[in-house]
């Protein structure tokens, strides 16, 4: 039972992750900015300062930010806290677009493995049970299939045995 545990794990964030395109709630979807042709004209600094105006995401430096994720054809930037905060920043004019909080990447750590004791529980739990689900579903389309190419085959054997006659 302890064993089934991570692919249980492994399937359900599965699951949530194919929504999270979908579900705001997963995944804050991307706005738009005010000028998407021309790339970004607004430096590090005004993300920064934009970012800093969201008491929520508690960004007050470079230390509190993930990761930025340019987005030239949509003219903004989504700035990622380390709080899970993302705040999506116009890219021609500074302005603050949108803030939620981003739980896909959570559902992520939780779904590798990584979120319970790193890279130990990762490597050493969640990949041999992602492994073995791997073979269990190789061999169930095996067990699957194996039935309808004997149907098959004993089907053709039969129609050349009544054409030789």
């Amino acid at each position: 039972m302890l064993s089934a545990l991570p692919v249980v794990v492994i399937l359900a964030t599965g699951v949530i992750l194919q929504l999270k395109k979908d579900v705001a709630w997963i995944q804050p979807p991307s706005a738009k900015g005010s000028e998407r042709e021309l790339g970004p004209s607004i430096g590090f600094d005004a993300i920064l300062d934009a970012a800093r105006t969201v008491e929520e995401a508690g960004i007050d430096s470079w230390a509190d930010v993930d990761r930025l994720d340019v987005r030239p054809d949509k003219g903004m930037v989504k700035v990622r806290g380390v709080s899970r905060w993302e705040v999506q920043v116009d890219t021609a004019t500074g302005e603050v677009l949108q803030v939620a909080y981003r739980r896909s990447d959570l559902i992520e750590s939780i779904h590798d493995g990584s979120f319970f004791a790193g890279d130990v529980t990762k490597l050493w739990v969640f990949l041999p049970a992602g492994a073995a689900l791997l073979l269990l579903w190789i061999s169930g389309v095996y067990l699957w299939l194996l039935p309808v190419v004997t149907r098959a085959m004993n089907k053709n054997r039969r129609g050349k045995r009544r054409g030789a006659i």
